[in-house]
């Protein structure tokens, strides 16, 4: 039984690259370039379905507004009309308010945009974490926040195989990082970006371990012994 154990810790899996998915050093997966953040509705900028707050300084009826950006990355204000919205940042929207609102005769106006609630730009967290699903990508996003986000790792995690999957230019790539050694600060804990996929690996030796427990087929002592 404790050879079993000791095969399943050896039988750890290896991420191949294929014809379609570059496998990249941890370090070296490349930062997403602008056309492929805004073909996908990159970080910080505003997309299709996202929740604004849009305030006019001074202007009641124009203050305290919820706005959603429609389905085509567009939004109605009063006196301003549509306007494109998506691919923009909230300063660059509240810079184009302005001015339309200053094309309407109102002087001098200030206009402050606000991220209410983004749905355009997420990631995705699967695999062994406690809450795998889609997460919102505000500000800088490292994996081990993308991690602490899903309410952290299940214990069947396996923190030496975590894969992140990423477009670059058109073209899929993956990196595999070990998580115990970004904690112990063996290296920098990486920056995720909208679109990325984030997958934790399963420990199988975990798992073989918990069913000969439950089944009273082993001792504890030779199954912690051999266990990772």
């Amino acid at each position: 039984m404790a050879a079993l154990l000791l095969a399943s810790c050896m039988g750890r899996p290896q991420l191949s690259g294929g014809a379609d998915v570059h496998v990249m050093p941890g370090d070296g997966l490349p930062v997403p370039t602008k056309a492929d953040l805004f073909e996908q509705n990159r970080p910080y900028l505003i997309g299709p379905f996202d929740k604004l707050a849009i305030d006019v300084f001074g202007i009641a009826d124009l203050s305290q507004k919820e706005v959603q950006i429609d389905a085509s990355g567009r939004l109605s204000f009063p006196l301003v009309g549509t306007i494109e919205a998506s691919g923009k940042t909230p300063g660059e929207l509240a810079e184009l308010i302005e001015a339309r609102l200053r094309a309407g005769f109102v002087k001098n106006p200030q206009v402050t945009v606000n991220l209410k609630e983004t749905v355009s730009q997420v990631i995705t967290v699967d695999g062994e974490v406690r809450e795998p699903g889609l997460y919102p990508v505000v500000g800088r996003m490292t994996l081990m926040r993308a991690v602490a986000t899903a309410k952290g790792l299940s214990e069947y995690a396996r923190m030496d195989d975590v894969v992140v999957f990423r477009t670059v230019n058109g073209q899929k790539m993956a990196a595999l990082y070990n998580l115990r050694a970004i904690r112990r600060g063996s290296y920098s804990d990486p920056e995720l970006y909208a679109n990325d996929v984030v997958v934790i690996g399963d420990s199988q030796a975990r798992r073989l371990f918990k069913d000969l427990l439950a089944a009273g087929t082993i001792l504890s002592y030779v199954a912690v012994a051999v266990l990772k």
